[in-house]
C-alpha cells in the first residue's frame, strides 16, 4: 500500500514546488515593477514629490491589508499581541515600510529604475554582514567571494550611471543604499515576529503602522490636500498599491510556505533583470554592456549568499 502512494506523494510534492516557485516569481515581478511605476508617476506631474506618492500608495493599500488582518484574526482566532510584540511591530513597521520606502521613493527622483533596483537588491548581503557582526560569526570564503561579486557589480553599474548622468546620481544612490541598509535591519528583526504572530498579521500590522506614519508625515508637510494631482497619478498609485505592494506580499508569503525562504530568495534574483527589461521597454532607459555585467555580478553574489543561507 505504501508503494502505491509514493507516486502520488511525489506528484503532489512536485506540483507544490512548481506552484510555489510560480507564486514567488510573480511576486518578484510585481515588486520589480514598483520602481517603473514610481518613475512614470513622477513624469506625470512635476508637483508630485516622494511623500505624496507614498501617501497615495498607502491610502490604496491599507484598506486591503486591514481586511486581510481582520479576516485572518477571525479565521484563526489569534491571540492578542502583548506590549513587547506591539512595540516590535511599531518599530519594524516604521523601519521597513515607512523610512526605507520613503528613502527609496526620494532616491528614485535622482537615479534610474535599473540602478535603484540593483542597489536595493544588495540588502541580503547586508543581512549576512550584520548577522556576522551581531552573532560573531566568521564569514566563509564562499560567502566572502559572493559579497565581493555583489559589491563589484554594484560599483560597475554605479560608475556607468555616473558617466552618463548628472552628479545627482550620488545623492539618489546614497538614499537608496540607506534604504537597503534599513530594510536589511527590518528583515533581521522580522523573522522572530513572523514566527510568533504569523506572516499575514505581521505584514498587515506593520503596513498599518507605516501607513499612519506616512499620512502624518504628508499632513505635516502638505496639509490634507491629496486631490491636486492629475488623474494619471492616482491610477498609477492604485496600480502600484495593488500589483506592486499587496498582491506581491501575499504571493511571496504563499510561495515561501510551499518552497521555503531560501529557494524563494534565489528565485527572487530575477527581480533586477526584470526591472532592467521593463525600464528599457517602458522608460527607454539604456541597457549598456557594463551595466548588464554589473547586474549579473550582483545577482551571482546574492544567489551565492542565499544558497549559503539556505
Amino acid at each position: 500500500m505504501r508503494l502505491r502512494r509514493l507516486p502520488d506523494e511525489a506528484y503532489a510534492e512536485r506540483h507544490n514546488v512548481i506552484v510555489g516557485g510560480a507564486l514567488v516569481l510573480l511576486g518578484a515581478l510585481g515588486f520589480s515593477a514598483k520602481s517603473i511605476i514610481i518613475k512614470l508617476a513622477y513624469a506625470a506631474s512635476i508637483q508630485l514629490d516622494a511623500i505624496s506618492l507614498l501617501a497615495l500608495r498607502m491610502l490604496f493599500a491599507l484598506p486591503l491589508f486591514l481586511l486581510v488582518a481582520l479576516w485572518h484574526n477571525k479565521k484563526t482566532q489569534a491571540s492578542a499581541l502583548d506590549k513587547k510584540q506591539w512595540l516590535a511591530v511599531m518599530v519594524l513597521g516604521l523601519m521597513g515600510y515607512y523610512l526605507a520606502s520613503y528613502l527609496d521613493f526620494v532616491g528614485l527622483q535622482y537615479i534610474s529604475a535599473g540602478l535603484e533596483r540593483v542597489i536595493l537588491f544588495l540588502y541580503p548581503t547586508f543581512v549576512v554582514l550584520f548577522s556576522a557582526v551581531l552573532h560573531r560569526r566568521t564569514i566563509t570564503a564562499r560567502v566572502g567571494l559572493a559579497l565581493g561579486l555583489s559589491y563589484a557589480g554594484m560599483f560597475l553599474v554605479f560608475m556607468e550611471q555616473l558617466s552618463i548622468a548628472s552628479t545627482r546620481v550620488w545623492l539618489g544612490s546614497s538614499l537608496v543604499l540607506a534604504s537597503a541598509v534599513i530594510f536589511a535591519c527590518f528583515v533581521m528583526g522580522s523573522g522572530i515576529m513572523v514566527r510568533d504572530i504569523g506572516s499575514a498579521r505581521f505584514t498587515a500590522y506593520t503596513m498599518t503602522v507605516a501607513g499612519v506614519a506616512t499620512l502624518v508625515h504628508f499632513g505635516l508637510q502638505h496639509g490634507l490636500d491629496l486631490a491636486r494631482f492629475p488623474e494619471d497619478v492616482y491610477s498609477l498609485a492604485l496600480v502600484m498599491a495593488v500589483f506592486s505592494t499587496v498582491l506581491p506580499a501575499f504571493l511571496m508569503n504563499a510561495g515561501i510556505r510551499r518552497i521555503g525562504a531560501g529557494s524563494a530568495a534565489i528565485i527572487s534574483t530575477t527581480g533586477p533583470i526584470a526591472t532592467l527589461m521593463l525600464a528599457f521597454i517602458i522608460l527607454d532607459e539604456a541597457i549598456l554592456p557594463v551595466q548588464m555585467l554589473g547586474t549579473i555580478l550582483v545577482l551571482a553574489g546574492v544567489y551565492t549568499v542565499t544558497r549559503a543561507k539556505a
